[in-house]
């Protein structure tokens, strides 16, 4: 299964459509969301993703209720608290967005999950702890490092592979 892996949108429309585009043309089955959209107006934008997306909330991410609402008007979409468990082809991932340091620590050295996926810092990670991927998409808005940044999981061969949209 493939998976892509977005964080930290940050309200950026251009970006999210490009990302989008790009996400259908890699025809992933399914689509991860690590927080941080920021405005409900984002997130109609997802509605041309031809696969499902699952997210959670970020420290940025302003009224929770508006954004919920949007969710449930945008096919394929959800969005959980501060933390999901996704379970798909066999493969145990944990999604949160990040910004509590010894929450993340303590799900990474768990060996629970297959994979911990994390946004928050803007910074592009892919490592391992034991059996657990550690994968930090990096920003898609482009705002702080100039680089918008995605990936795709490739649960099969347990392998992440960064797709830089566009450099600043």
């Amino acid at each position: 299964m493939r998976i892509g892996i977005i964080s930290d949108t940050h309200d950026n429309l251009q970006t999210v459509e490009k990302a989008i585009n790009r996400l259908n043309q890699e025809k992933v089955n399914l689509v991860l969301h690590a927080g941080d959209y920021v405005s409900p107006f984002v997130i109609p934008k997802f509605k041309t993703l031809n696969c499902k997306l699952i997210g959670v909330f970020g420290n940025n991410d302003g009224d929770h209720a508006f954004i919920k609402q949007k969710f449930s008007e945008t096919k394929n979409c959800e969005i959980h608290s501060q933390f999901a468990e996704v379970i798909t082809d066999n493969f145990r991932i944990a999604l949160l967005h990040g910004e509590e340091t010894e929450l993340l620590n303590a799900l990474i050295n768990s060996q629970y999950f297959d994979a911990v996926i994390y946004g928050h810092s803007h910074s592009v990670f892919s490592g391992k702890n034991g059996k657990t991927l550690i994968i930090n998409p990096g920003e898609l808005c482009g705002y702080l490092t100039g680089r918008s940044t995605m990936m795709i999981l490739n649960t099969n061969k347990k392998e992440t592979e960064i797709i830089d949209l566009y450099l600043i």
